[in-house]
């Protein structure tokens, strides 16, 4: 039955629509019909991708739920939608974390309420399109859209400082944008046609496949982001409203990350060889270098936004890892890697945005971020102060959590190819425990700092529900990852073997 029902386009479109009927019709007039109908659009769409996770054939590594139709068609550009193993998770991650989101902001926003939760609506769906699309213009329409309703969000409800972030993150995101355009539009005419499963089957020589990979590079490396085009990524995150910078965490960088797996490893994967030191070396100067970075932020949100980077920086890791393993002919090692890192992304999903979402209820109470300002919350919060312990333990890499099985992952298979790179991707487990229970330390603990602490009251059962809900995440898939990489495991195979046919054989071909 699934395979008649255009699902995806359901996915990308519904909350595009629902947001729509929120704006144009109860809008500001009719808030709490507004807030009603922003939940129920949230709810089906997760709902939906629920259903479609349920229906996915796991031993299946090419796109299913395909829909394939004329768009441009003077241009040859097509709309043309799927999912594997890799982007079904991030659909999902995306669906839930625009739920939560609605359910966070339920009565914090009180300027616009409607819109800004119309905003999110939109940005879920265009955000599904992003990895749902099979043609690469419409995966770049996506691509580029998306940042329309995160512009307004943080322009429109954010901090004082919000313009200033606002056009930095749009100046930063567009101006890579510009490169991964020139690079689709020449792939999709040399290989007389835009899908992404086609050009991945082209025969590239090395020298173009560099200008290639720069280009993808440009692109994507600001979107995750590493260093050092990271710069914006705090500004944006101590700027943007909670939810805001919720989604920004959760899914926005993992577009970066997905563009490499999707686009720069099968596409260019000689370049990507060749260049895999050198994305190693940045890789672990996020992980370190950003680490001592965030040790030394006094504001609670900037100083998770750096953590972001660090955690990021290991995704990226695990990617281009596997090329120093490959050339070793160590394929399963790869494979553990590449599963490493697109599990710490649907990782670090529930944990960062968990992480701004305590923060965001201090901040609402207190209308403060500074670390200095607090101490002795779990004197008048204790279940906040349980569940940010949790969420801080996870982000620190405590085993049984999710954010210890991706790095694991990453660090087990670094081993296998050099002992310094795996030391210095395993210091991240030092760093960010030295950071994160740091900063849980001066908040959490100690005697109440002042009044406006003493006068702080515990989760509102809306909150209770949120953080209940994620940290029941965190623990499944720290404690059951098998699912997940189960999910995952025959794209990441069929990735792992067109890269080795096209490094070992004449053809450079999969099929």
């Amino acid at each position: 039955m699934i395979e008649k029902l255009p699902i995806l386009s359901l996915l990308i479109w519904l909350p595009i629509l629902g947001g729509m009927l929120v704006i144009f019709g109860p809008g500001q007039k009719h808030l709490r019909l507004s807030h009603w109908l922003s939940l129920l659009a949230a709810v089906v769409t997760f709902g939906l991708s629920l259903w479609a996770l349920s229906e996915f054939d796991t031993s299946r590594y090419y796109f299913q739920f395909s829909e394939d139709r004329s768009w441009i068609s003077s241009l040859g550009v097509r709309y043309s939608l799927g999912v594997d193993g890799i982007s079904l998770p991030l659909i999902v991650l995306t669906s839930l974390m625009t739920m939560i989101v609605i359910v966070a902001s339920w009565n914090n926003i009180k300027r616009r309420s409607s819109h800004y939760l119309a905003a999110f609506l939109v940005m879920c769906g265009l955000m599904n399109g992003v990895f749902a699309a099979t043609d690469s213009i419409l995966f770049y329409v996506f691509w580029e859209a998306m940042l329309i309703p995160m512009f307004l969000i943080i322009g429109i409800w954010g901090g004082d400082n919000r313009i200033y972030a606002t056009l930095k993150f749009f100046i930063y995101t567009f101006f890579g944008s510009v490169f991964l355009l020139i690079a689709l539009i020449y792939l999709g005419k040399q290989a007389n046609s835009f899908n992404i499963s086609v050009i991945q089957q082209m025969v590239i020589d090395l020298d173009t496949q560099k200008l290639i990979f720069f280009a993808f590079l440009i692109a994507f490396a600001v979107k995750v982001p590493m260093w050092p085009v990271h710069t914006w990524l705090p500004d944006a995150h101590v700027q943007a409203p909670t939810g805001g910078s919720v989604i920004l965490a959760a899914i926005m960088l993992k577009m970066g990350t997905y563009g490499f797996v999707r686009f720069m490893l099968p596409i260019v994967p000689d370049a990507s060889m060749v260049m895999a030191d050198f994305m190693i070396v940045l890789s672990l100067i996020a992980v370190v270098y950003i680490g001592f970075v965030a040790l030394a932020q006094k504001d609670m949100k900037k100083l998770i936004a750096y953590s972001s980077i660090a955690h990021m920086g290991f995704v990226t890791l695990g990617l281009f890892i596997s090329f120093a393993l490959l050339a070793d002919k160590q394929v399963d090692a790869a494979i553990m890697a590449i599963q490493g890192g697109l599990v710490q992304m649907i990782s670090h999903g529930f944990i960062s945005g968990a992480l701004f979402l305590c923060i965001g209820v201090l901040y609402d109470r207190l209308h403060s971020r500074n670390i200095s300002d607090y101490g002795g919350v779990v004197n008048v919060m204790p279940r906040f102060a349980m569940f940010f312990m949790l969420f801080a333990m996870a982000n620190s890499g405590l085993p049984g959590t999710s954010g210890f099985i991706g790095e694991f992952f990453v660090i087990v298979a670094s081993l296998q190819t050099s002992f310094w790179i795996a030391l210095l991707a395993g210091t991240t487990l030092v760093l960010a425990a030295a950071y994160t229970l740091w900063m849980f330390k001066r908040v959490i603990f100690g005697d109440v700092a002042n009044e406006k602490v003493a006068a702080l009251r515990d989760l509102k059962m809306r909150e209770y529900l949120v953080m209940a809900v994620l940290a029941i995440l965190v623990l499944l898939l720290g404690l059951f990852p098998g699912p997940l990489l189960e999910v995952m495991r025959t794209s990441v195979e069929h990735l792992i073997d067109c890269n080795l046919i096209s490094k070992l054989s004449a053809e450079g071909m999969c099929s």
